[in-house]
């Protein structure tokens, strides 16, 4: 299935967002809820409603109050009167699950510190604090077992982010349209090596190769390629560097100083070859057909 953009339809209005405005969430524990946000993390309940149930005829009573979560934002909540937590509103520690949750800004690594300091303090149990890419963030659950995160963004996104995003979303979308037609697609490797033709149609033969953003994060890669006689580094002039091997690929993740989050990702840029080993320790790449 092909989606075409619409934003370049003449009838069809320009628009903008302006951050978000709530966040909204049902709880079923009302006093423990406005103790944990309001009292434990400071946040002032700034607004509520309370309302008989409308629309339809098994809508129950309900509570909806608000937080204030800084900048013009807010996390909100709704208490429905009389009722329990269906079973398949139940919160579970599945990785599915928690790709559900709210994340909040902060300003710097400081205030990051300042707010695992306080969660600490008020008893609220840590789960980590993990660096991703372009953000350093902490965990923790709220009473319902709602994930929280408090975040800094280490640099602002550039142009040739959102170009690798453009890429990696279509690669993606490549697939998944490949899948509807009988070809499989059950792990990244396919995308990353869908990704690396479109960026670049020079793949040097009977090599493996991988494709780098020249961004911060994965400078390692780029810095150890080059201090790597047998390895070749080639800047293309579109934001990415073509690593090739001789013929293989290999890099150690304690070598280039990846946190697990950032290594896990670390051909996200593009990949011409065929993974022998992606685990915690070890990469290798060897010469092979894509897909």
């Amino acid at each position: 299935m092909t989606h075409q953009n619409p934003s370049a339809r003449p009838d069809i209005p320009a628009v903008a967002l302006h951050g978000v405005h709530h966040t909204a969430r049902p709880t079923w524990k009302l006093a423990e809820t406005v103790h944990f946000y309001r009292d434990l993390l400071g946040l002032p309940l700034v607004h509520a409603i309370s309302a008989k149930g409308w629309g339809p005829d098994n809508h129950a009573d309900f509570l909806h109050f608000f937080f204030d979560s800084g900048n013009g934002s807010t996390i909100a909540f709704f208490y429905y009167i009389g009722t329990e937590r269906p079973d398949w509103l139940t919160v579970r520690e599945h990785y599915q699950d928690r790709a559900t949750h709210t994340a909040w800004r902060v300003r710097d690594e400081a205030e990051l510190l300042q707010w695992r300091q306080r969660v600490e303090a008020v008893g609220i149990p840590l789960r980590y604090q993990i660096r991703h890419e372009v953000i350093e963030s902490i965990y923790f659950n709220d009473p319902n077992g709602y994930p929280i995160e408090i975040t800094w963004q280490v640099r602002p996104f550039s142009d040739a982010d959102k170009r690798d995003a453009m890429l990696t979303i279509e690669a993606g979308i490549g697939m998944e349209n490949a899948r509807d037609k009988g070809a499989t697609f059950g792990s990244i490797e396919p995308v990353w090596q869908r990704k690396a033709r479109q960026i670049d149609e020079a793949v040097a033969a009977g090599k493996a190769s991988v494709y780098v953003l020249d961004v911060p994060e994965f400078a390692p890669l780029i810095d150890l390629a080059r201090k790597t006689p047998e390895y070749q580094t080639t800047p293309l002039g579109n934001g990415y560097v073509r690593i090739d091997g001789n013929p293989t690929l290999q890099f150690r993740r304690k070598e280039l100083g990846f946190k697990p989050a950032v290594w896990y990702g670390a051909l996200t840029g593009g990949l011409a070859g065929q993974i022998r080993q992606f685990d915690m320790e070890a990469l290798v790449i060897a010469p092979g057909d894509a897909e």
